[in-house]
């Protein structure tokens, strides 16, 4: 195959061809996957010329008829929207085509539903993960309500909303459904406030029966988080990363969400801490355990990429880029496949942290701070997942031995 430098684009792309290149190398893209890419984009900027479009009617349709069309002409590489996803990221970083969430967004009820996160986001302050689960939720609830002007907030009554609670609570657990509750009382609270409706409805939705302390954290017994942290074969890349996410999940009990977001500069080697992104956009320091830097430093020295990306944990593979959060949870969910446990997710790994923290004679209190909590109701429910403990407070049973 051709080096990169040797791929001669012609057409309407011609122009951002060696920007492309450019981008692809420091991406981390070996040359022959970068000439591949290259040659796709003389292949698009070729189909642009016969279809008599200019680069900015590359938009999402268009892609599809092109990769249609790929196929037909008996290429066997590259021939997805994510075979694409390189050059069209790196043209819609430049302005030249158009973003595919401005497109989305032209019906009334994607406008509606912009709308509504640009609220929660300038308003309420609420974190991404957060604004992209109310979107999903208020998806749900008013897509019966579509109309082609708009949303039929005038329909809507009292009865609807405690009919969409109710419809949630026969597919979904106490704790999702409460969640759901929240996100529809924002969404109705919003509708209420911008006038898309004279009714507030956001009272009307039942909230979900649950007692706070009616269910025990599920936690991994200290041999199987040993044989968990065992599983990763830290000769290698991926076992670097993957041994270094599971230490700092089980020792400092970070949410998948809070790990993935740290960055290199978060790390403070001479001062022994690390600084966290938390829930409410809050940074807090914690301590930095000695095997946690040492799984870190190992890592940063063997695993990492040293690109430009300043995230912490990367892909890798190219392009280097931070994970995502459903990553961080797949890499738990491998390591448990490794160890031949059953798969749980992160938020086990918390769980973990915590309960280790009680049996080795923390007070709750410290365990709240470590865990970032605000209430410490929430951290009360550790209280209970120490049985040893626990036994002391037990009568015996009548007549027992």
């Amino acid at each position: 195959m051709d080096r990169p430098s040797r791929v001669r684009v012609s057409g309407p792309l011609a122009p951002y061809a060696a920007g492309f290149r450019e981008d692809l190398a420091r991406r981390g893209y070996s040359p022959w996957t970068a000439t591949a890419h290259l040659q796709l984009m003389e292949h698009v900027s070729r189909w642009l010329v016969l279809e008599r479009l200019g680069p900015g009617g590359l938009t999402t349709a268009a892609a599809q008829r092109f990769l249609l069309d790929r196929r037909a002409s008996g290429q066997v590489r590259l021939l997805s929207v994510r075979g694409l996803a390189p050059l069209l990221g790196y043209l819609r970083g430049l302005g030249v085509v158009p973003d595919a969430a401005q497109v989305a967004a032209d019906g009334p009820l994607e406008r509606l539903l912009a709308a509504f996160a640009d609220y929660l986001i300038s308003e309420r302050g609420l974190s991404e993960s957060t604004v992209c689960y109310y979107r999903s939720v208020s998806r749900r609830f008013l897509s019966p309500w579509r109309r082609p002007d708009g949303v039929a907030f005038e329909d809507l009554t009292a009865a609807e909303v405690r009919g969409f609670v109710l419809d949630e609570r026969r597919q979904r657990s106490v704790g999702s459904v409460k969640n759901s509750v929240t996100a529809l009382r924002a969404l109705l609270r919003f509708a209420y406030l911008r006038r898309y409706t004279d009714t507030p409805l956001d009272a009307a939705a039942p909230a979900a029966a649950w007692w706070r302390g009616g269910s025990m954290p599920q936690v991994l017994r200290a041999e199987h988080l040993v044989r968990l942290l065992g599983s990763c074969d830290r000769r290698t890349a991926v076992g670097c990363r993957d041994y270094a996410i599971l230490v700092v999940l089980s020792r400092l009990g970070l949410r998948a969400c809070e790990v993935v977001a740290l960055t290199v500069d978060d790390v403070d080697w001479r001062a022994g801490e690390i600084l966290v992104s938390g829930k409410g956009a809050r940074r807090e320091r914690l301590p930095l355990p000695v095997d946690v830097g040492e799984a870190l430093a190992d890592y940063c020295r063997r695993g990492r990429d040293r690109g430009g990306c300043r995230r912490l944990f990367l892909s890798v593979r190219a392009p280097y880029a931070g994970l995502s959060p459903s990553a961080a949870n797949k890499v738990v969910a491998r390591a448990c496949e490794h160890a031949g446990l059953a798969p749980v997710g992160a938020h086990r790994l918390r769980h973990s942290a915590a309960a280790a923290m009680r049996r080795a004679g923390a007070p709750l209190v410290e365990i709240g701070q470590v865990l970032r909590h605000q209430h410490p109701a929430t951290t009360a429910r550790y209280g209970k997942v120490d049985a040893i403990e626990l036994a002391v407070l037990a009568r015996p049973w009548p007549g027992a031995a």
